[in-house]
């Protein structure tokens, strides 16, 4: 499965941000919920492991989650993570988190990608988790290079990620308990490399970069700081409540919450 490398290769890119910080500078706060750069990396390492244990043992992962809904009950889901990896911090942290990337990715790369494993809600394909993966370090990343003042340089892998909003357009909406109010809107959007990817053939348009397309629809980014070009009214609705991860209904941040420092 590419999309075993892919999310290794883009906890690589993060690995390499991560490796001239001190352990002080763990405890720098981004702008994400106001969380630290050790909260964000234990919360990618957390659940990277819970993935694992999906994919390896389902009774495990769903000791994990009772474990999980007892930690979090009255308190922060960091808090509970904190616990879970005995206060792991700073570059001890940064070294459990990437040995343990290293050590699924080969897992998920032979599986079946159709083979079907347990999650928090419904059950999803090998695939889909992995991918999951991949869109979650890439989106709660993002948080860490606004934090440190460094300007992303993407790679085609996110093409994922643009897949998985195409895939979220109708459940964006009915999510919320929303009919879809037309056909998803048509995109035209430059890759990293500079190729054009293009979906759908709405009248509705949103045009310009992959990397802004992905950070609305995992909502790192308002529609408002993005230089994307976008017209319609199908296509202003979608942009403005994009949501192409799984749980409740989420709110965009407001207009210049989220940043590069």
């Amino acid at each position: 499965m590419q999309q075993a490398q892919d999310f290794q290769d883009e906890s690589e890119a993060i690995h390499a941000l991560l490796s001239p910080l001190s352990d002080e500078d763990y405890a720098k706060p981004t702008l994400f919920k106001g969380w630290t750069i050790d909260e964000v990396l234990r919360h990618l390492h957390v659940w990277n492991i819970a993935a694992d244990l999906a994919l390896s043992d389902a009774e495990a992962f769903r000791a994990f989650l009772g474990q999980m809904a007892a930690g979090i009950r009255g308190g922060r889901l960091p808090d509970f993570e904190k616990v879970y990896l005995d206060g792991l911090s700073g570059t001890a942290l940064r070294d459990s988190w990437i040995t343990q990337v290293r050590a699924m990715t080969p897992r998920f790369a032979a599986a079946d990608p159709k083979a079907r494993v347990p999650w928090v809600g419904p059950e999803m394909s090998v695939l889909s988790s992995i991918t999951a993966r991949l869109m979650e370090s890439w989106a709660h990343a993002q948080a860490v290079y606004d934090a440190l003042g460094v300007e992303r340089v993407d790679a085609d892998r996110i093409g994922n990620i643009v897949r998985l909003g195409v895939n979220t357009y109708g459940w964006t909406f009915k999510n919320r308990k929303e009919e879809p109010p037309g056909p998803m809107p048509r995109l035209r959007l430059t890759a990293p490399s500079g190729a054009f990817w293009e979906y759908g053939d709405s009248d509705d348009l949103i045009e310009g970069s992959a990397s802004e397309f992905c950070q609305v629809v995992t909502q790192c980014r308002n529609i408002g700081d993005t230089a994307l070009s976008v017209y319609g009214p199908v296509a202003t609705r979608w942009m403005a409540i994009a949501q192409c991860f799984a749980g409740p209904p989420q709110d965009p941040p407001p207009p210049g919450a989220r940043h590069r420092a």
